[in-house]
C-alpha cells in the first residue's frame, strides 16, 4: 500500500472538528435556532479536559453534555469550547478541548460526528480515519447530565458509515 504523505486522515478529521467548531460559534454568538440541540461526547480524562473533581468522579472515562436550554457563557475558541452547565443543582464550568470529542449528535436533524477513540486520546496517531456525517441517529454512549430532560439516546436504527468501509484493499 503506498504512503500517504499528504495525509488525508489528518485533513478530513480537522475539517470535521471545523464543522463542530463552526456550529458552537454560532450558537455561542446568537443561540440555538429552532429546535437545535447538541449532545457531546467527550473522553473526561484527555488532556485539557477541566471538570470538577465530583464530575470526574462521576465521569471517570467519558462524559456526554446537552447543550439545550440551560447553558450559559458559552466560549469557543480554536481548540476547546468551555460552557457553564448545572449538574444536580449545582453549576459547573467544563472546559472540553476540540481534541478529546468522541461523538456530536443534533438529533433535531439527525445529524451526527464520530471521532475515533484514538483521535480523542493520542491526536498524533492519525492512522484512524474519522467518521462521515450519520445519515441518521448516533448512539450516545454515557449518561446526560441529571437536569436535562432530553433521552439519552437518540432514534434507534442509526449507522455510523466510515471512510474506510469504501476503500479498496
Amino acid at each position: 500500500m503506498a504512503t500517504d504523505h499528504i495525509r488525508y486522515d489528518v485533513l478530513a478529521r480537522d475539517a470535521l472538528r471545523g464543522v463542530l467548531r463552526r456550529v458552537l460559534t454560532d450558537a455561542a454568538e446568537h443561540g440555538l435556532p429552532g429546535d437545535h440541540h447538541f449532545f457531546i461526547t467527550f473522553v473526561s480524562t484527555a488532556e485539557g479536559v477541566k471538570l470538577s473533581p465530583r464530575l470526574l468522579a462521576q465521569y471517570p472515562e467519558e462524559m456526554t453534555v446537552i447543550l439545550q436550554h440551560q447553558f450559559w457563557d458559552l466560549v469557543v475558541t480554536e481548540d476547546r469550547f468551555e460552557v457553564g452547565l448545572s449538574f444536580g443543582g449545582i453549576p459547573e464550568r467544563l472546559v472540553v478541548p476540540f481534541n478529546a470529542i468522541k461523538s456530536f449528535f443534533d438529533p433535531s436533524v439527525q445529524f451526527g460526528l464520530q471521532f475515533e477513540a484514538t483521535d480523542a486520546a493520542d491526536e498524533t496517531s492519525g492512522a484512524k480515519l474519522p467518521a462521515v456525517p450519520a445519515p441518521s441517529g448516533l448512539p450516545i454512549a454515557a449518561p446526560a447530565p441529571e437536569n436535562q430532560d432530553e433521552p439519552s439516546k437518540p432514534t434507534e436504527g442509526a449507522e455510523v458509515v466510515r471512510l474506510d468501509r469504501f476503500r479498496k484493499k
